[in-house]
Parts: structure tokens; C-alpha cells; sequence
């Protein structure tokens, strides 16, 4: 495939295959710039009633516009081969950045707050995700998340064809829709396994597996078996968080992961909301040092406030890296400062 066309693109490298299909590194001859270029497996679309069902799905897709959304420029078919060319997105998967017990606080913060955030756009905009889970949000060196494949899961109706029953592979990490379209075991919803239409609600439950991983660097459900697996998400409660995940998020985290959907959230834009008021400050339990007594420290995103004295001038300065806090003496002679806080 390396220097093959497709169209105005032209293939120069691999850069991964999934169950839908294989992503290369493509250049636009037209605008010249790189971009990913996905050519769908013919066995994942059996007819044209699917093939067609996910036209429209990626199109509208297409028409999300957020900075944690990697954006999809055109859906066509080359030489009879679908493809879905999108922003190339430099970084890597969360599930490679989670492994080795999960990340610091701060960053489950910085990630849940943007996956929540492009949940909320496009769930605004009546598209649901419906294959949310770690690999397929990438965390770039600068620290954006950008959320891939918006809605290219969604499962085909009976309407559109194809009515076979649903059933589960032997493989625990795909669940068959009878239609060759797959999503993925461990980050589906309970209502799922009960045979009911899964809506925005279910993504939300996904966020809430992607942030107990982010946290844990596990997943909250797991077993051998697919059945084992189901079973354990209709039924048991995720074990509990290292200690040192705070309350607060941890009640985040149960309340994304609730069995019933009316007990969850009901828009990422309210989990959006709860991470960033547990970002805006986070208490930290440990005294300063010389004083075994007094008050805990607030951090705001992870740094420590000016030492304040009597007299001395505070000065909180914002600008597009983040908010600052300055102190002086009443002089104003010199200043110390600490920041950013509230990134971006």
C-alpha cells in the first residue's frame, strides 16, 4: 500500500490496524499537509445498507468542530475501498500512558476534563460515541487530548438490513453486532448486556472505566471469559482506588459507573463541571514542615500557594498560559510568583 493513491492522497507509511481497518500516514497533494487515512475492511461493511448506514454516520461525525475532537475531512470511496481521512494527530494512545499504575491526580484531572469536554460538544450535536475506551484517545506532547472515531461504532438498526441476533465473541475484547461493526467489552455499559439501546449515557459510563484506568492503571471490570466479564459489569461494584485518589473523584468515578442509567450523570457536561471544580483545588493532607498543626494546604492544579504574610500585596495575573499569583511587600520593590495555575 506504501505509494499507493487514493484520490488526492498519497500513502507513505502504516501506522496501525484495528478491527474496522488499517490507518496510514497519508499526504494531501492537494494542501499539502499529512494527514491519517483509514481504509475500512471490506468485511466490516456486508452490505451497502451498512455500508451507507456509516456514510452517514461519519459525515455527520464530520461536522464536529472541538480542539478534543480529531476532526474528519472527508469520507469517500477510492477504487472501491471506503476511506475516512482525518487529522493526523501526533502523541500516543492513554491506554500506553495509564500501564505501569495509572497517572498522578492532576493528570486524570487535566484528561477526564477534555474527554468530558468533547463528550459534551458532540453529545450536543446528537452524535454518541459509542466505542470510547483508552486506545482510542490520544494525549499529545503538549498535553491536549484529542478523542478518535466519533460515532464509526454505532450500531446498525434492524431497518437497515441485517437482523441477526447479537451475540458475544470468544474474545473478550470485541462484542458482535451481527454486523461486523465492534466495540469493545470491557468499556461497554450494562444496559448493553441487558439488550437495550445504549444513548449518551452509555458513553458516559465508558468516561467513567477510562478514568478509573487513568487513575488505576486497571480496569474496574475483568475476567477470563467474555461471559465472566459481562457478568462482572451487570453485577459487581469496581474495587476501590489506591488511597491516594481523592474522595471527590473517586465519588466522580462511582457515579459515571452506576448500573442504571437515570443514576449516572445525565450530560458529560456535568461531569465536565465536577472534574473541574476537584481541579480548581485539590486538597492535599500533608502539614508544612515545623508545623505538625495548623490548616492543609490547597494546591490548585498541583502547586502550593504563596506564603502570605501581613502587609504583603497579592496580585493574581491571567493570561493565555494560565492565571499567576504575584507577592510583595508593601514597597513592591521585588516580587515572587508562583503558576500557572488553570491551564489553558
Amino acid at each position: 500500500m506504501i505509494g499507493e493513491v487514493f484520490g488526492r492522497y498519497r500513502v507513505v507509511a502504516k501506522i496501525g490496524e484495528g478491527g474496522m481497518g488499517v490507518v496510514y500516514r497519508a499526504q494531501d497533494d492537494l494542501l499539502h499537509r499529512d494527514v491519517a487515512l483509514k481504509v475500512l475492511n471490506k468485511g466490516a461493511l456486508p452490505n451497502e445498507a451498512a455500508k451507507a448506514y456509516l456514510l452517514h454516520e461519519a459525515r455527520a461525525s464530520s461536522a464536529l468542530s472541538h480542539p478534543n475532537v480529531c476532526t474528519i475531512y472527508e469520507v469517500a470511496e477510492f477504487n472501491g475501498d471506503l476511506c475516512i481521512v482525518m487529522e493526523l494527530v501526533a502523541g500516543k494512545p492513554l491506554s500506553e500512558c495509564t500501564s505501569g499504575g495509572g497517572l498522578t491526580v492532576e493528570s486524570v484531572l487535566r484528561f477526564g476534563v477534555q474527554v468530558a469536554a468533547a463528550l459534551a460538544h458532540s453529545h450536543s450535536r446528537g452524535v454518541v460515541h459509542r466505542d470510547l475506551k483508552s486506545s482510542n484517545i490520544i494525549a499529545t506532547p503538549e498535553g491536549r487530548i484529542k478523542v478518535l472515531d466519533f460515532g464509526l461504532a454505532r450500531r446498525l438498526e434492524r431497518d437497515l438490513g441485517d437482523a441477526r441476533t447479537r451475540t458475544v465473541n470468544t474474545s473478550i475484547d470485541s462484542f458482535d453486532t451481527g454486523v461486523g461493526l465492534t466495540g469493545t467489552l470491557q468499556y461497554m455499559a450494562p444496559e448493553i448486556f441487558r439488550g437495550e439501546a445504549g444513548d449518551h449515557r452509555s458513553d458516559l459510563w465508558a468516561l467513567g472505566v477510562v478514568l478509573y484506568e487513568a487513575a488505576s492503571g486497571k480496569l474496574p471490570f475483568r475476567g477470563r471469559t467474555s461471559f465472566e466479564l459481562s457478568s462482572s459489569i451487570l453485577n459487581d461494584l469496581p474495587p476501590a482506588l489506591p488511597s491516594h485518589v481523592p474522595p471527590a473523584l473517586w465519588s466522580v468515578i462511582q457515579r459515571c459507573l452506576a448500573k442504571e442509567p437515570a443514576h449516572r450523570y445525565q450530560q458529560a457536561s456535568e461531569v465536565q463541571a465536577a472534574l473541574e471544580a476537584l481541579q480548581s483545588a485539590t486538597i492535599v493532607s500533608e502539614p508544612a514542615q515545623g508545623n505538625q498543626g495548623g490548616f492543609r494546604t490547597t494546591v490548585l492544579r498541583g502547586m502550593r500557594h504563596l506564603q502570605v504574610k501581613d502587609g504583603d500585596v497579592l496580585l493574581l495575573v491571567g493570561t493565555s498560559k494560565g492565571a499567576f499569583f504575584l507577592r510583595s511587600r508593601p514597597d513592591r520593590a521585588s516580587w515572587d510568583f508562583d503558576g500557572p495555575y488553570f491551564h489553558g
